[in-house]
């Protein structure tokens, strides 16, 4: 196990982003959309449009926020095959 430096989560990256990660369930039904603020664990999406949904859901959740939003789409073997990110500046309307 790698020790976390201070100020990084559990994917490395510093605290100030939001960093969803969207893979394939090791069933092959569906998608995990992992997060480290989920408190009771990924959430799972299954259909046709899962992986569109999960990071519709991940762009939602960032705009509560202030934080910048980094979502990662991974393949079976875990490399990312896209990258979402979403400008931090959120601004509510009005």
């Amino acid at each position: 196990m790698k020790a976390k430096r201070n100020g990084q989560n559990s994917l490395g990256l510093t605290t100030g982003h939001d960093v969803y990660v969207v893979r394939p369930r090791k069933s092959k039904d569906g998608v995990d959309l992992i997060n480290d603020r989920f408190r009771f664990g990924p959430i799972w999406y299954a259909g046709r449009d899962a992986v569109r949904n999960a990071v519709a859901y991940a762009k939602y959740c960032s705009l509560s926020g202030s934080h910048r939003a980094i979502i990662r789409v991974l393949d079976d073997s875990g490399a990312v095959i896209q990258t979402h990110e979403s400008p931090g500046d959120f601004s509510p309307v009005g």
